[in-house]
């Protein structure tokens, strides 16, 4: 659990830092053609940074302090899950291209889909509640 939440937290945390600190280099050099979504809002991207921020590093502390497991894992989840989410009606609905069910795959659904399988049961059964 511990490798898997720093696998999921660190680069969710340096991805994070960058959209709040130089947005619009990261709006243009991130590779996951974010221009398809929009225009260029640096005021959102660093909205999404912070909150980027905030999951990220409730799970590298997790990692380290597994007191803070549980908690940290599930209101990391809910961030990623509904960014997920997002994205998948983006997609269901043609405001997203097709290919980004692939391009969306490494950055949004395969972290999304790592943390939903951390939130199972099976791994807190000899955690404390």
């Amino acid at each position: 659990m511990r490798v898997l939440l720093w696998v999921v937290g660190l680069p969710g945390l340096f991805n994070g830092l960058w959209m709040l600190y130089a947005p619009e280099a990261w709006y243009h050099n991130v590779p996951a053609e974010v221009p398809d979504t929009g225009p260029l809002n640096p005021h959102f991207i660093r909205d999404v940074g912070a909150a980027y921020i905030t999951g990220s590093l409730a799970l590298c502390v997790a990692a380290e302090m597994p007191a803070y497991r549980r908690a940290g894992v599930y209101g990391a989840t809910l961030f990623f899950g509904m960014h997920a989410l997002i994205h998948v009606f983006d997609l269901l609905t043609g405001r997203l291209p097709a290919n980004h069910w692939l391009v969306d795959a490494p950055g949004v659904f395969l972290p999304t889909a790592l943390l939903v399988v951390a939130c199972l049961p099976r791994w807190w059964q000899d955690e404390p509640v």
